[in-house]
Parts: structure tokens; C-alpha cells; sequence
């Protein structure tokens, strides 16, 4: 099931295009933890699908927000400076620009993310779970 958008000469997704995108075959199409799949765009922000394993790297995005919305599993994002927020299937947070934060997933998790579409998954760290690259669910 790939995501194909259309896109302008600029290479924003043109607003014509309708695209439906079933979650579960998405989540299926792959395996890997941390490694977040681009399936959708809006208002400029990128609609992102990831699995998640274990615990994930400290880090902080400076200049984006980030909700994390869990579709299946349940995730810990880990705070530095406030207490923890656990989700559950179906619940979301908002991580603020500039909190230091840490998602952990004691058994997989299927997660979505709403951020810019340029939002690096290790924010201000560069670490081998770094992905730098717009894959798209297949």
C-alpha cells in the first residue's frame, strides 16, 4: 500500500490530492523500531507512522512540537524536568519545543507522529537510531 503524493513544482503535496491510508496495513508494511515512515501531510506538518522498542534516545526538538498518538501498544514519554506521561491505546501528547524527552515502549507500540516534515527523530542528538531520510509507508 504506498503512499503516493502528488506534488507541485515546489514539492508540496498538492491539495487535490485524496489519499485514504489504512493504519493497520501501514503498521504492517514494516518491521523496524524507531525508524518513522512519512504517511501523510497537512498544513505543513508531516503525518509519521513508527513502531516503537524499548527506550528511545534523550533528546529535545528547539524549534517543533511533536504529538505522539498511540495506536496500538502502549508508550512512556520519560521527562527530564516533569513527571512521566504514559499512553495507552488511543491517547495523545504534546511534547512542547525544547523538552528534553524520552519515549520508551515496554512491549512494541504502533505510534503516530504529527510534526514538521523536517523534524529529525533524534532531534538535537546524532545517534545509529538517527533517521535523516523521508521514507514513506509502503
Amino acid at each position: 500500500m504506498a503512499v503516493e503524493l502528488k506534488r507541485d513544482i515546489y514539492g508540496r503535496p498538492e491539495s487535490d490530492s485524496v489519499e485514504k491510508v489504512n493504519l493497520t496495513e501501514a503498521f504492517a508494511s514494516f518491521d523496524e523500531h524507531w525508524s518513522p515512515r512519512l504517511a501523510g501531510e497537512l498544513n505543513g506538518q508531516a503525518v509519521k507512522l513508527a513502531k516503537a522498542g524499548g527506550e528511545f534516545v534523550w533528546h529535545r526538538h528547539e524549534d517543533a512540537d511533536e504529538l505522539f498518538l498511540v495506536f496500538s501498544g502502549a508508550l512512556r514519554i520519560e521527562l527530564r524536568d516533569s513527571a512521566d506521561v504514559t499512553l495507552q491505546e488511543g491517547e495523545f501528547v504534546i511534547v512542547p519545543r525544547g523538552v528534553e524527552h524520552r519515549p520508551v515502549a515496554e512491549d512494541e507500540a504502533e505510534i503516530l507522529l504529527f510534526e514538521p516534515p523536517e523534524t529529525r527523530n533524534t532531534g538535537n542528538v546524532e545517534t545509529e537510531q538517527t533517521r535523516t531520510g523521508r521514507e514513506t509507508v509502503d
